[in-house]
């Protein structure tokens, strides 16, 4: 947090070596030779392209993310940081080892969605994902945009400083540090605009996050180049929040005209058109590359969907058992982000929808898809003898077992995916082949990324116990697919927290799963092969349990296209609501001017 505060103040002091200022109202760039000579921030705007200057000294950014790191520091402007000063700055170098830590792209899209889940308590109904071409020069941009309750100047500028979170225990992100990560790690520069409803006070920002800008004008600090606007209720228009005779706030939207897709303040501010009383948009553009030169996100493979470029390789013949494999949604949520959008969370309201590309993401459920399912409890310890809770892990076999080679554990934490099944065990002798979990292991802590946990003793116990449920698993129902049973059941492993049982080798085993729990759907059947009627019984009661899924998501789709056309009612109703009280105010102007004439004559 030290960095943090020493980066942002509240009050009108010098931040970042005297390149930019914070106000209570805004953020600036204070007009000094900085701003108009060698940094190239006073340079025409120059259209040819969107990231580029007539006068910038930095050389331009390598576009493939993982070679982007390179910065020469011989070519940046002299520091000027004030003798006895006691604030730090952040080198933009920072922003990019920063966002090194997403691996996966799609895992930084995730970042961002996360902070749109987490306004659902603030009555957000959807956040969407799409791309769209920048009017400079057409080049394609990643959309994600909300409709929660957006941010005030104040939140703005924490949005775009490192460190500061005032998200609660119960919300998904929590370190204040996944804007700038997941944003970096998608493109080189990010365009934001916010508007929100405060008391009766309605403000809308807009700030820029620039690799390009900061490298190729030769920064040595973070600059952050923020414009903001409140809306008067009289004339009935948004007014900026600085002065007219403050040349710096000009300075900052120059800077925020020189390098956004945007040419003209109007185009900026038309940018709020589709965002109504509150809500966030996020442009991210100047998207990186992969290492053959191709844009990492794949828009045009899929008109419905986001992919990933992977590495070519023989296709398998239709219906066989590699081509299920390949099929299956463990293999293709790496490279499909609708894939893996139908699975990230657990429990979403069914107010709320993931919209990619303007067709709604349809949940999908894991625990569903499991045959033969058992309910294991769970109960780890922390050090010091300390429980931490228990854990329901649903456990089966895949409905495309045995002909499908995907096994392993999807773990949730606070109903968000964290590791998309996990492998605990090596199948590679068809021992645990087809064998799935899903459990919610909210007692360990994620990783900043949010794409694996933190290497505690508690994650290591918890790898070990899933490999025994594995293991068991497989030794006590493989027989049902046509497996030979092994001669020697494997002995359980006894642990602390899961003492031996009689009978099943499955500690804590769950004849019926418990009412509470998100990832269980299904009954357990019974699993004794001597009981072929109630076997037979049991296909039947799938096959009408899959038709009624098959339903449940037609009334799912009906339900949110409805949600839709409500939604658009509303932003109606709000804007009329909005002219509507601009009108009361009006009026009431328009009595006491004459109450002053009456008063007069």
């Amino acid at each position: 947090m030290e960095m943090a505060d020493s980066c942002w103040d509240y009050g009108f002091v010098e931040v970042d070596t005297g390149l930019v200022n914070t106000q209570p109202k805004s953020v600036v760039i204070i007009d000094d030779e900085d701003c108009e000579g060698s940094s190239g921030t006073g340079s025409a705007v120059d259209q040819s392209t969107p990231c580029s200057t007539s006068s910038e000294r930095g050389p331009p950014i390598c576009r493939q993310f993982w070679q982007a790191g390179s910065y020469d520091d011989n070519l940046a402007p002299a520091s000027k940081t004030n003798v006895g000063s006691s604030y730090l700055h952040i080198h933009p170098k920072f922003l990019h080892s920063n966002a090194t830590s997403h691996k996966w792209a799609f895992g930084a899209i995730a970042e961002l969605l996360d902070n749109a889940v987490d306004e659902i308590r603030n009555g957000a109904t959807y956040v969407m994902i799409d791309k769209i071409s920048t009017p400079r020069n057409g080049s394609p941009a990643l959309l994600i945009q909300d409709d929660g309750s957006g941010m005030d100047p104040e939140a703005m500028r924490k949005c775009m400083s490192f460190g500061f979170s005032d998200k609660s225990e119960s919300a998904i992100g929590k370190y204040g540090n996944g804007f700038k990560t997941s944003s970096m790690r998608l493109g080189a520069d990010a365009l934001v605009f916010t508007r929100t409803l405060v008391d009766g006070t309605l403000t809308q920002s807009i700030g820029l996050l620039s690799y390009t800008f900061l490298t190729r004008s030769g920064y040595d600090r973070i600059v952050v180049p923020m414009v903001h606007y409140k809306f008067n209720f009289i004339t009935g228009a948004f007014e900026s929040l600085q002065t007219k005779s403050d040349r710096r706030s000009d300075v900052n939207l120059s800077v925020l005209l020189q390098w956004s897709p945007y040419t003209a303040e109007v185009e900026l501010l038309k940018q709020f058109d589709d965002i109504g009383e509150h809500g966030t948009k996020i442009i991210i553009y100047n998207l990186w590359l992969n290492d053959d030169g191709n844009m990492e996100l794949d828009f045009e493979s899929d008109t419905e969907d986001i992919r990933l470029a992977l590495v070519e390789k023989t296709r398998a013949k239709d219906g066989s058992k590699q081509a299920i494999t390949d099929n299956h949604l463990a293999n293709r949520l790496q490279y499909s982000l609708r894939a893996y959008l139908s699975i990230l969370y657990v429990k979403l309201p069914a107010t709320f929808s993931i919209v990619l590309r303007r067709n709604y993401v349809l949940y999908h459920n894991t625990a569903r898809d499991l045959m033969h399912p058992e309910f294991i409890l769970y109960k780890p310890h922390k050090g010091g003898g300390s429980k931490e809770g228990s854990v329901i892990t649903t456990i089966g076999f895949l409905k495309e077992a045995p002909h499908v080679k995907v096994h392993g554990f999807n773990i949730y934490h606070k109903s968000r995916l964290i590791m998309p099944y996990l492998p605990v065990v090596c199948a590679s002798n068809g021992k645990g082949r087809g064998v799935v979990g899903v459990l919610e292991a909210d007692f360990m802590q994620p990783t900043h990324s949010k794409q694996d946990f933190e290497k505690t003793d508690l994650f290591q116990k918890l790898v070990t116990r899933l490999k025994d449920m594995a293991i068991e698993y497989w030794d006590t129902h493989c027989e049902l697919l046509g497996y030979t049973v092994p001669k020697k059941v494997r002995p359980s492993v006894a642990s602390g927290s899961c003492p031996k049982q009689q009978g099943s080798n499955l500690k804590r085993k769950m004849p019926d799963p418990p009412e509470d729990s998100p990832l269980i759907t299904t009954s357990a059947a019974d699993t004794d092969p001597k009981k072929a009627n109630l076997m037979q019984e049991n296909k039947k009661l799938k096959q009408q349990c899959s038709d009624l899924e098959m339903s449940e998501k037609e009334l799912s789709l009906k339900a949110m296209n409805l949600q839709t056309v409500l939604e658009e009612a509303e932003k109606e109703y709000a804007s009329l609501l909005t002219e509507l009280q601009r009108l009361e105010s009006v009026k009431v102007w328009e009595r006491k001017i004459m109450a002053t004439l009456i008063v007069y004559h």
